[in-house]
């Protein structure tokens, strides 16, 4: 058995996959995907906040290693390393942990995956 969800991908599409992924919740701060994925991408998220609360240069350039750089906020257009150490990580400083809730949703109707909501407490 292994430490964690394969997903049907070989490791470098997983990776792209979550950075992706990771990528779209901290710009949308909710993002709808399938239960699995959201169980898996909740301690990578958890770490970039960690990584947004030290918030020297060394964590930003740690962040940026992450995250997808091209996508934009559309409302503020900052990228997704400025809304985290901006916006989202002040938000944690006083919380030790347990920044992200993922939340059941149902049956996706074509496939009848298992559909959650992950977003920012």
């Amino acid at each position: 058995m292994s430490a964690y969800a394969k997903l049907g991908r070989d490791s470098s599409a997983r990776k792209a996959l979550f950075r992706d992924l990771a990528t779209d919740l901290i710009i949308n701060e909710r993002i709808e995907t399938t239960h699995a994925k959201a169980k898996e991408l909740r301690p990578i998220v958890e770490k970039m906040v960690t990584l947004g609360k030290r918030g020297d240069l060394h964590a930003r350039r740690q962040a940026a290693q992450f995250v997808r750089k091209e996508i934009a906020d559309e409302e503020t257009g900052k990228d997704a390393v400025q809304k985290l150490f901006d916006d989202i990580a002040p938000r944690y400083e006083e919380r030790q942990g347990g920044y992200t809730r993922v939340l059941k949703v149902g049956p996706r109707r074509g496939d009848s995956a298992e559909l959650a909501i992950i977003e920012f407490v």
